[in-house]
């Protein structure tokens, strides 16, 4: 199979996983499947972002993916708000992390999550976006993706209003991670804020960009990008912020195009935070050559490591080339110069979110990965969320995945947030569709420029 003829199958088998196991009810995108266990928002964001991608490719036409954006935002408009512990969607415009399939209510005792709405409202911007036309389900998709992101109060969030001082240090605005109704009079903001590099980048761009209820700069400055300097390092010859799930330097990505734009943090660096991604994921593929914890499988063209499912934990019951190793469920796994975490899980979503920094390195990875693993690992809607080719201990019983005593483990589930950075980093490296998109969006580019980023196409564009 060609790299073209690969990359458009892969687009439209990931496509289908959104269109054909999303629930058109009530806009609820499975946060893994075939078990569906539950929906997830950030799951739904990438939906929406899918749906899109599948008109503009031909898989669906415009007014049906058109049709189910309107009914997926008047689902999230509608869904109860409150500060009740059970029967609410969410609280102060966020959402649960995760929502039950039954009525889209909270999931147990899941957090209402910052950076899992950031994800859904990267979705629904981009429906914004993307339906431009002055038909009437299209204007609703506008009207309705407005009101959900003005209801949002990113002021609620903030560590300087919030009962619990910060976690991480006095004086901090930084945004908290999550909130909890059940835990004290008025919630509880849990102990962990978005502060340093990670994937809350596309937090703070939102919340700064709000019309109703933004934060200010400060929120940033002694936040997210308060030390960044400490996640500077360089790992298999590549220079870059740290941190060794590869996610992290995807999720905001998907929808923002950081090509040419810089905060100052970058300008001082000489580089910007696509370049980053790049050099982030051009120092896993080495890595996999190198192979220093000696793994099964491992190979120039075999890597890529980041959150994902796994066989499960063995207790150092079982030994891969005379070494007791342990293996993991789901987890963030991970390379970099600061921490590694790989108990041999290879990733595909990995080097598929990165398709659009490193072409040249991703796609014959999951080419690789397709070609070697067959159809145990890519089948209906592409890749299945993990593989370990180390796991070949048949009689332990993984609940996650088959196991195969020569080929290892292959997780039995695809992911909603694996499968959404494969198909729009793949289509972003193809036609940069959801990056020219988003760069139309007025409150991504109120965002940044509050933020205090300048250069190529943002100083061009004008938020309103």
């Amino acid at each position: 199979m060609t790299e073209t003829a690969f990359s458009e199958e892969l687009t439209e088998r990931t496509f289908r996983y959104f269109w054909d196991t999303t629930d058109t009810k009530r806009c609820l995108a499975p946060d893994r499947w075939p078990s569906n266990p539950f929906s997830s928002i950030a799951a739904t964001g990438f939906a929406l972002t899918a749906y899109g991608i599948g008109a503009e490719r031909g898989y669906v036409t415009r007014a049906e993916a058109a049709e189910r954006t309107r009914d997926c935002l008047r689902f999230y408009w509608t869904a109860p708000q409150g500060a009740a512990v059970t029967g609410m969607a969410g609280y102060k415009g966020f959402f649960y992390h995760f929502l039950n399939n039954q009525d889209g209510t909270r999931r147990g005792k899941t957090e209402l999550s910052t950076v899992d709405t950031a994800l859904l409202l990267g979705g629904v911007l981009f429906a914004q976006s993307y339906y431009d036309r002055s038909d009437p389900v299209e204007s609703e998709i506008r009207d309705l993706a407005e009101k959900i992101y003005a209801r949002v109060d990113w002021t609620f969030v903030q560590r300087e209003n919030s009962r619990i001082p910060s976690a991480n240090g006095g004086g901090r605005k930084a945004i908290a991670m999550g909130w909890y109704p059940e835990r004290g009079d008025g919630g509880d903001f849990g102990t962990h804020d978005w502060v340093g590099y990670n994937e809350g980048m596309l937090v703070y761009i939102l919340a700064l960009g709000s019309p109703t209820h933004p934060v200010g700069k400060d929120a940033w400055d002694t936040g997210w990008a308060a030390d960044l300097e400490k996640d500077w390092g360089r790992y298999y010859g590549q220079e870059h912020l740290q941190f060794e799930p590869l996610f992290g330097h995807q999720y905001s990505h998907v929808w923002v195009d950081f090509r040419g734009i810089r905060d100052a943090f970058m300008r001082g660096k000489g580089i910007d935070y696509f370049e980053n991604s790049r050099r982030a994921t051009l120092a896993q593929r080495p890595y996999g050559a190198d192979n220093p914890n000696r793994w099964k499988g491992y190979g120039a063209d075999i890597w890529g490591w980041t959150a994902s499912d796994g066989p499960g934990y063995s207790q150092g019951k079982y030994s891969v080339n005379g070494t007791p190793r342990d293996f993991n469920g789901y987890m963030a796994r991970g390379v970099s110069a600061i921490r590694v975490v790989d108990d041999g899980t290879v990733v595909p979503t990995a080097a598929g979110g990165s398709v659009a920094f490193a072409p040249e390195a991703a796609i014959p990875a999951l080419m690789a990965m397709r070609r070697q693993y067959g159809p145990r690992l890519y089948t209906r809607y592409g890749f299945k969320d993990a593989f370990n080719p180390s796991f070949t201990f048949t009689d332990f019983g993984s609940k996650s995945g088959e196991v195969d005593p020569v080929h290892g483990w292959v997780a039995n589930d695809y992911l909603g947030i694996d499968q959404g950075p494969i198909l729009a980093m793949m289509e972003n490296h193809r036609s940069g569709l959801v990056w020219k998109v988003m760069r139309k969006n007025p409150h991504i580019i109120r965002g940044l420029k509050r933020i205090g980023f300048t250069g190529g196409w943002l100083d061009k564009a004008e938020a309103d």
